[in-house]
């Protein structure tokens, strides 16, 4: 498949590896000079220009794209993007922040055909989105992290909470989140935690026990 990711950011970054592992072709749309060297130097086809324009998405081959994945830091970016590969048949991921208000999110929810949140989320979801496969919480997780899965007890703190909201301990964060008895998916911004939900959390190898703990933890 062919992809045109906007921005070679962090996000960005990772994204475009992941894809390019497997085989997948990749072109770098990106304005900073310096973000253009360094996606040259790992191998990509970068187009330097505001993705923003349509002139720049066609010089990336936006007409021939399975999808465009818009990944940079600013927001009217990113949805400009989205709206010219829409036009141009291609599946459309928007990155935003998780911060943003609910309104904003239902403002472009509509629009896309998926959001990713990096702060939550990281580049496997959007090599997923991108993909429009389902999600898998296991595929792309780095040797230093562990993932597992907790069921929400009756009476925990969390409860009543939106994933987003929620703090743990470290650097561990929510990955993806489930019904009792549904997948695993990636939480929107307005999802919340119900007592008997499974939470996939992701930390490192020594943080697991007290991510269970707090999770557990009554209110």
């Amino acid at each position: 498949m062919k992809f045109v990711i906007v921005g070679y950011g962090r996000v960005g970054t990772r994204t475009a590896h992941i894809l390019q592992s497997e085989g997948h072709e990749v072109v770098i749309v990106e304005r900073s000079r310096e973000k253009v060297d360094r996606a040259t130097a790992a191998g990509f086809e970068v187009i330097t220009g505001d993705g923003s324009e349509e002139s720049t998405l066609e010089a990336a081959g936006i007409d021939e794209a399975d999808a465009i994945g818009a990944l940079t830091g600013d927001l009217n970016t990113n949805f400009s993007a989205c709206m010219i590969g829409k036009e141009h048949g291609c599946r459309t991921v928007l990155r935003i922040d998780a911060d943003y208000r609910e309104e904003i999110y239902d403002k472009y929810a509509a629009d896309v055909d998926d959001i990713i949140y990096p702060e939550r989320l990281g580049a496997a979801g959007a090599k997923t989105a991108l993909l429009g496969g389902d999600f898998n919480v296991l595929a792309d997780l780095t040797e230093r992290l562990s993932i597992a899965s907790v069921d929400v007890p009756e009476g925990s703190s969390v409860i009543g909470k939106r994933v987003v909201e929620v703090t743990l301990p470290g650097d561990a964060h929510i990955y993806a989140h489930g019904r009792a008895h549904e997948s695993m998916t990636i939480p929107l911004p307005r999802t919340t935690i119900e007592a008997g939900d499974s939470l996939a959390v992701m930390t490192s190898h020594d943080g697991i026990d007290e991510v269970r703990s707090a999770l557990k933890a009554e209110a």
